[in-house]
């Protein structure tokens, strides 16, 4: 029988029901013995004062010792029954209130759930009360460690007991927890009917607890926990109070399920909202993504450059963006960017790879910018795969420039039967003017190599190299005769010799080999003769040949270079450019001032040049051959007596002499 506890004070005002109006006290017989005014009456009075249960023999034990009638004796004991049985009723009908208070309370706070450890404690608290225990307490079931561990507890006094933990099987709480069933054992360590285990039964003894009451928390067809109230000596729980113990249990149920829900719902609603950000963020990328992309894409259209696609992903990622050759950029980031297929980060910068078929052409960096989105790094390596087709298209459109004008140069060497008019319009298309004055060189690699792709290769190279000079310098380029034929234009003041030297220089520096250049003479009304530029042509490798022959590999000269050898170069023989380029300057004085310049130099040479010989065979004194040699010598240099000028000079004189020039008469 379980033992009374005493409540508290606004428990009772709802549990307790109202008191009863005072009953006038009955006719006192003799000894004050109650009257004859029924059996009844002396237990009706202790119901309505609410006595205890043994007050209710004291009329029976008061009648039997003044001696009343057995008849009477016997009324009084089938009243006091009755009376029993009322009050047992009552105070049935006074805890199933307190109990269903307390349920509608425990729900009350459920459905306002703020807090769910004080629901939880609440729970265990009130079934404390109602069931008149010393200790309540709840465990919840580990899923992750397949235990059973406490949650809450309420009269616990053992910490060792507060942080127990219970394996499935293991306990009372395990057994229900496994069976999910309700279990009761009137004293803990005499049942047999569960596991006991050293850490349990440590605990349980600690706590001082013997009788244990536990049902299980299920959701659905699971058990999620175990709700207990246990005593600390023997007791016998009733079957209403397991039904009690069960109807908390299934609250605290509901509100573990309400607060996961709840959990769950915050957990979604903050998911959403991070989810909402990102959407905002990424819609914002995305914007941005397709800006670009429209940029890119009128880039294309309009034949925008590589640096106008350098300049468009700057603008759109805040950021400084070039494009750079391949070997400006460090190796392992270009060639991890290249294997990968995406743009990589190097320090403070982003570098993308450009590249095609398996070519490098260079690469995208965007600088000072190491914290970069996904988004915008696609953006990034989507530049890069434009500025690839750019490069392709500037390439192939260069290469079929090239082709165009290696083609035109081809015609005028080799075609006979021309339309003029066509010649002029095509050259105008690339900008080139067959009128202007042009010199043709012929250009050859001097870096042999056993390897016929190789060789191969660099001739290509070299072609390529020809073919930018001659389309940025508006002339013509072709492949010829294993080497590279050019047109350029002569600009005033130049000559063929220079041209063929910065030839040579420019195209070593294009192919990193060593290139000879050999020039014509320069050459004007390129259509005027059908063999016009094939005979300059052959001139330019005359020149190429004789380069090669004297040593003088990776240089560039043209006839004009070559004193009078010019003149066994030139196509056409010009002894009146080779007569005057170098005696001209004598020639022109004598003309200006009709003096002997030049029949001085004849005798001075026909004498050995010897001055006092010269001055017999002109019949004039010694100090006039010195001074028109020193006037020859201000007009032709200081180094014309020496060997090689000297022989120039005399052949040039020789030509000037044969070319029928009438000399003129003598004088000062």
């Amino acid at each position: 029988m379980s033992r009374e506890h005493p409540q508290s004070p606004e428990r009772s005002v709802s549990a307790a029901a109202p008191p009863a109006p005072a009953a006038p006290p009955a006719p006192a017989g003799p000894a004050g013995r109650p009257g004859t005014g029924g059996a009844e009456a002396p237990f009706l009075e202790l119901l309505a004062r609410g006595a205890a249960a043994e007050a209710y023999e004291q009329p029976v034990l008061l009648a039997r010792a003044e001696g009343v009638p057995a008849e009477r004796i016997t009324e009084l004991e089938q009243a006091k029954l009755l009376a029993l049985r009322v009050r047992s009723e009552l105070e049935g009908r006074r805890r199933r209130e307190a109990e269903l208070s307390a349920l509608f309370e425990t729900a009350h706070d459920l459905a306002g759930l703020r807090d769910l450890d004080a629901v939880l404690q609440a729970i265990v608290q009130r079934a404390r009360s109602l069931l008149g225990t010393d200790v309540a307490y709840l465990s919840l079931n580990d899923p992750a460690r397949g235990d059973t561990y406490m949650r809450v507890t309420e009269g616990s006094v053992a910490a060792r007991f507060q942080q127990l933990r219970l394996g499935m099987g293991e306990g009372l709480g395990g057994l229900v927890a496994q069976t999910a069933r309700p279990y009761v054992t009137d004293d803990y360590f005499r049942d047999d009917r569960f596991q006991h285990t050293h850490s349990i039964d440590t605990g349980v003894r600690d706590e001082g607890l013997v009788a244990i009451l536990g049902v299980p928390l299920t959701l659905g067809h699971h058990v999620i926990g175990v709700l207990f109230a246990a005593d600390r000596r023997a007791r016998v729980f009733e079957r209403e109070q397991i039904a009690l113990l069960g109807s908390f249990a299934a609250l605290a149920a509901a509100a573990l399920d309400t607060a996961n829900l709840l959990a769950e719902t915050r957990s979604a609603l903050a998911g959403l909202e991070r989810a909402n950000e990102i959407i905002q963020d990424r819609s914002a990328v995305i914007e941005r993504a397709s800006d670009v992309h429209d940029r890119l894409a009128e880039l294309v259209l309009r034949g925008g450059g590589v640096h106008d696609v350098a300049a468009a992903v700057a603008e759109v990622l805040d950021g400084t963006v070039e494009f750079t050759e391949a070997a400006a950029v460090p190796a392992h980031a270009l060639e991890s960017s290249r294997a990968e297929g995406h743009a990589v980060r190097h320090r403070e910068d982003w570098i993308a790879a450009v590249t095609a078929g398996g070519e490098l052409l260079g690469a995208l960096v965007l600088r000072g910018h190491p914290g970069l989105d996904p988004v915008d790094q696609r953006t990034l390596e989507r530049a890069a795969m434009v500025t690839s087709l750019l490069l392709l298209a500037r390439r192939s459109a260069a290469e079929a420039e090239r082709r165009v004008r290696g083609e035109l140069l081809d015609d005028l060497l080799d075609a006979r039967d021309r339309d003029l008019r066509l010649l002029r319009e095509r050259a105008a298309r690339l900008h080139a003017d067959l009128d202007a004055t042009h010199a043709v060189l012929a250009a050859r690699l001097e870096g042999g190599t056993a390897d016929a792709d190789q060789e191969a290769d660099a001739r290509r190279r070299l072609w390529a190299a020809a073919s930018h000079l001659a389309a940025t310098g508006q002339g013509l380029a072709a492949a010829r005769d294993g080497g590279t034929v050019l047109l350029l234009p002569v600009t005033p003041g130049d000559t063929a010799t220079g041209l063929a030297r910065r030839t040579a220089r420019h195209l070593a520096a294009a192919v990193h080999e060593p290139v000879t250049v050999g020039a014509s003479a320069p050459v004007e009304q390129l259509t005027a003769r059908p063999d016009t530029v094939a005979e300059a042509y052959a001139e330019a490798r005359r020149c190429l040949d004789t380069l090669r022959l004297l040593g003088r590999s990776g240089d560039g000269s043209a006839a004009e270079d070559f004193g009078f050898l010019g003149l066994l170069l030139a196509g056409e023989r010009d002894v009146a450019g080779f007569v005057d380029r170098t005696i001209g300057q004598v020639v022109a004085y004598d003309e200006r001032r009709g003096t002997e310049l030049l029949h001085t130099l004849d005798a001075y040479f026909a004498c050995g040049m010897s001055p006092a010989r010269t001055k017999d065979e002109l019949h004039v004194h010694v100090n006039t051959v010195a001074q028109r040699l020193e006037r020859v010598g201000r007009l032709l240099g200081d180094d014309w007596q020496s060997p090689a000028r000297a022989l120039e000079i005399q052949l040039a004189l020789r030509l000037h002499r044969l070319s029928g020039v009438t000399q003129p008469p003598d004088r000062l």
